[in-house]
């Protein structure tokens, strides 16, 4: 396996990518920012001439597949350019590589879960998957035959720039719908990265190097004692041994838009030993690049990049997530002003100046002006005093938390000393709001850390609303009016009476925030652990984060 992060040092580093061309003088305004040559249908690598090519070349696989060119080879084996000469057409025909040390019989199971493998992979149905033609038995050895995929690898594509945070998702949403696909056929794919995703006509993008990755990928850690894969797109569990799951896949596809839009690879290190440890310890950058772009993309960058499986959103989530970036702007119509110009709220309040300097008070000086101004200014807080988005309103909980924020329209509020609570109408999503001073630790980060703990013994103190099991927490640090606040995201499962079937899992996002007299607001939003109601709680909590603001800091 090559190893191109050994020229880097430790420290997290760069892709050596530029940012976003932009277009030249000859460009439409609204083109894509990356370098239109990316999405150029060109040819993989021209065919090798019979004489003084690659060793092999001329080679018949199977009774049929003439190999023409070597198009590129790595850990898990060589990529050949053939050409089928019963159907008349170019393939791709891989063959696969094992490590020299295995005995006959390893070698044997190897070459049967292969084959098994790659005709699950050939069930799987989806415009974004390589379609694999045949298996072909050379010398006792499988020889998988795909579709040659004539375009070019995002790794290529990155060699020139990043992208945008539209393309990046659109590319994202091809991806997880392959993905998608194939674990519903039980097939993991366990090597996402730049170089297998590849960039066709017609702005088609296809994954490839489907089934090998994952026989290769269990024996990786166990059996051979060799790592398989791409150490920097690789899953912590994966690099624990532990078994993997889809979310293993999305983790992979995360650190792939990850460094597509920041230009950098979030995990890469010197060599591999660091790399993997980076991957099992190190946080990533904040995303700026991605938030700046579209705060949810950026969001699901840094929620697909959880140490721990069961915090990442699950492919639901994330391919709504992508389509909803991905779709391209709606253009509102342009308003027609009225006489002299401006929107409904400037016309009223320049009307509303031109009536007071018309008036007696004004034409008294100063005083009248005074008047005036006050008068123009309370009149624009009574048109802008809630700038909730739609279907949410703010509510001033000064009495209660001496706080404010936004909460949906629809949900019910119910309060207690130094808290309030908003429930939506299915009583299944619900917003806390507390304000404390007792028993608080010394800052955010240190308070955080202490429910962390609290939730992972079970929260079994006397008066908590439910103990929990099987939990998975983790603490960030986070702003609040630009202060140093700390952020908690905790899956869990409420524990059920004893005799009583488990309750579904639940997840809590939460906000915590100390001031510098030791007072203690803490926000956070309880919901399903997955599906739709997981992305309208996350909705929920990411909207009152922001709006939130506290009277004390």
């Amino acid at each position: 396996m090559s190893n191109e992060g050994d020229r880097l040092d430790e420290s997290t580093t760069s892709y050596g990518l530029q940012p976003p061309r932009q277009p030249g003088p000859t460009e439409l305004p609204g083109a894509r920012l990356s370098s239109p040559r990316a999405y150029e249908p060109t040819e993989i690598a021209p065919p090798a001439a019979a004489s003084g090519g690659d060793p092999g070349t001329g080679r018949l696989i199977g009774g049929r597949y003439r190999l023409m060119a070597r198009l590129g080879h790595g850990g898990m084996g060589t990529v050949w350019r053939a050409h089928d000469e019963v159907v008349d057409r170019d393939v791709a025909v891989k063959e696969p590589r094992l490590p020299d040390h295995l005995s006959e019989r390893e070698r044997e199971t190897m070459y049967t879960r292969m084959r098994r493998e790659a005709r699950t992979a050939a069930r799987i149905d989806h415009p974004s998957v390589v379609t694999i033609h045949d298996v072909a038995v050379e010398d006792e050895q499988p020889w998988i035959v795909m579709e040659l995929v004539q375009g070019r690898s995002l790794a290529d594509v990155l060699e020139e720039g990043t992208i945008d945070v539209r393309e990046a998702a659109r590319i994202g949403l091809a991806v997880a719908g392959a993905l998608d696909a194939a674990h519903e056929k039980g097939v993991l794919h366990r090597d996402v990265k730049p170089d297998n995703v590849m960039l066709g006509r017609y702005d088609r993008v296809v994954l490839t190097d489907f089934g090998i990755a994952k026989v290769q990928g269990e024996q990786g850690l166990t059996e051979t004692g060799a790592f398989v894969g791409s150490p920097e797109f690789v899953a912590p569990e994966r690099v624990l041994g532990q078994r993997p799951g889809p979310e293993s896949d999305l983790w992979s596809l995360g650190v792939v838009l990850y460094a597509a839009v920041e230009g950098v690879s979030p995990f890469r290190r010197s060599n591999s030993p660091a790399t993997l440890q980076a991957v099992l310890s190190a946080e990533p950058q904040r995303p700026a690049r991605a938030l700046s772009g579209s705060g949810a993309f950026g969001m699901l960058l840094t929620r697909l990049l959880s140490k721990e499986p069961a915090l990442r959103p699950d492919a639901a989530e994330v391919r709504q997530t992508l389509a909803d970036v991905a779709r391209p702007p709606q253009q509102s119509p342009r308003p027609v002003p009225g006489p002299g110009g401006g929107n409904g709220l400037a016309r009223l309040l320049r009307g509303f100046g031109g009536r007071l300097r018309s008036s007696r008070p004004w034409q008294f000086g100063t005083g009248g002006a005074v008047v005036a101004a006050a008068a123009a200014l309370a009149l624009f807080f009574v048109y802008t005093a809630d700038q909730a988005p739609e279907g949410y309103t703010t509510k001033n909980e000064d009495k209660r938390v001496r706080a404010s924020l936004a909460v949906p329209e629809d949900y019910k509020r119910s309060a207690n000393e130094d808290e309030v609570t908003y429930i939506d109408p299915g009583n299944v999503i619900s917003l806390k709001l507390s304000r404390s001073s007792k028993d608080i630790k010394e800052s955010s980060l240190l308070e955080a850390n202490s429910w962390k703990g609290y939730y992972e013994e079970g929260a079994k103190a006397d008066g908590y609303r439910e103990t929990m099991e099987e939990v998975v927490s983790r603490v960030t640090e986070a702003k609040q009016q630009g202060k140093e606040a700390a952020e908690i995201s905790t899956g869990y499962r409420p524990r059920a009476d004893i005799g009583e079937d488990k309750e579904p899992k639940k997840f809590r996002h939460e906000l915590v925030y100390v001031n510098k007299d030791g007072v203690r607001w803490r926000l956070y939003v309880d919901m399903p652990a997955a599906g739709k109601t997981r992305k309208d709680g996350e909705a929920v909590y990411q909207e009152a984060k922001k709006s939130l603001k506290i009277n004390d800091l």
